[in-house]
């Protein structure tokens, strides 16, 4: 099986996830392309994915100059992937291009799946409301999408039912919707080479009376509330490790409290597999979720987790086993469980080798809903309409 992977923003986050599903499918004998932007972190990928980058595109494509490359855009990709003829393809991020790639291969019978990663999102996040009508335009456009939170599956199965039975007319209901399969994610955040070194043989993991969050530091993740934690548990030998570049949508608010430290910047391998293997437990605690990887992340590391239950979030979490799940917004119940848990390092110990064995399940649960989704795709292609005015012999590409 040919399998082609899209994606054509060089957000790093994203590019994480989809080079764990290309290096897995590489590992498992498949012929696997990826096409994607020349300013792509092709680090992450394995040497066996075959790269190709016939565009230059700097974002997700909803910005101005998104706008004035869109038609060359979507002539340069199709042209590449229709060249490649692949079994089935799979949009991995967000694009402005991708309803209307999906729409031309659906024409060239070539069977796609796209991952939507926030059917709703973020409040305060640029270009909001715009990512909401293009999640439904990819939605309607899709022949299968992939998503990581069972409510998430829900809701689209949901929206799904409604479209058959014609029970609703608006825009989010009109046309067949998409086949839905949820997967859990169980990606790492380090390149193709440390990964593999890390699945071999971790480093010595230790339990230290800190709390690590990573990650960019957004307003929707809670930060003003873990602050407030903090200040709430300065003196008693507990402390928090925030690591990740500044939005410029957030500030810390007021000083930083004496138990906090702040690395902002962009954390390198290095420094986040030394993050992880020393925490005590890591914390997300964010006021609006859809899911996060930094879960499985963290349970791959042997370390347990400190959550809100928001979004996708509390399926990722066995409470008291792989960690803790409190209400967004509470600063009195964060502080509550970061005193309890980084005070008891066995404990710490014992819930983060529990983590490491829902990893692992996990792991392999996503290993075989995608190996069912991607054979189940492959077996429908040839089923899209060429219209008449295609171009039967635009299969080149750059």
């Amino acid at each position: 099986m040919r399998l082609c992977y899209v994606l054509l923003s060089p957000t790093w986050g994203m590019h994480q996830y989809t080079a764990d599903l290309a290096n897995r499918q590489v590992a498992a004998g498949r012929d696997v392309h990826l096409v994607t932007t020349s300013l792509a972190p092709v680090d992450r990928y394995a040497p066996a994915v075959t790269v190709h980058t016939p565009v230059s595109t700097r974002d997700s494509g909803f910005s101005f100059d998104g706008l004035r490359r869109l038609p060359g855009t979507v002539r340069h990709v199709r042209a590449k992937v229709c060249a490649l003829r692949p079994d089935v393809v799979h949009f991995c991020g967000p694009h402005l291009a991708n309803p209307l790639l999906l729409r031309a291969l659906r024409r060239e019978g070539i069977p796609a799946v796209h991952t939507l990663h926030d059917l709703h999102p973020h409040a305060g996040s640029a270009y909001g409301r715009l990512l909401y009508a293009w999640n439904i335009w990819v939605w309607r456009e899709a022949g299968h999408i992939v998503v990581h939170g069972r409510r998430w599956e829900e809701e689209l199965e949901g929206r799904r039912g409604d479209a058959e039975m014609g029970r609703r007319g608006d825009a989010e209901t009109r046309g067949h919707g998409a086949e839905v399969t949820c997967t859990p994610l169980t990606h790492l955040f380090v390149s193709y080479e440390v990964e593999r070194g890390l699945r071999q043989r971790l480093p010595d993991i230790r339990y230290e009376p800190w709390a690590l969050f990573v990650g960019r530091m957004e307003k929707y993740k809670g930060l003003d509330f873990l602050i407030d934690a903090a200040r709430r548990m300065e003196g008693n030998g507990r402390k928090i490790v925030i690591a990740g570049p500044s939005s410029p949508r957030w500030r810390m608010p007021g000083p930083v409290p004496s138990n906090v430290e702040v690395r902002d910047r962009l954390i390198g391998d290095e420094e986040a597999v030394e993050l992880f293997s020393r925490c005590g437990l890591v914390v997300l605690p964010y006021v609006e979720a859809s899911q996060s990887a930094l879960i499985g992340a963290a349970y791959f590391f042997r370390k347990p987790v400190l959550v809100t239950r928001v979004g996708a979030l509390p399926q990722y979490v066995v409470e008291w086993e792989t960690g803790w799940v409190v209400p967004p917004g509470d600063a009195v119940a964060l502080a509550d469980a970061l005193q309890a848990g980084l005070g008891k390092p066995e404990r710490l110990q014992q819930m983060g080798d529990a983590g490491r064995a829902w990893y692992d399940a996990a792991r392999e649960e996503e290993g075989r809903a995608l190996e069912e989704m991607y054979t189940r795709v492959a077996g429908t292609r040839g089923a899209g309409t060429r219209s008449r005015g295609d171009d039967e012999t635009g299969r080149g590409g750059r």
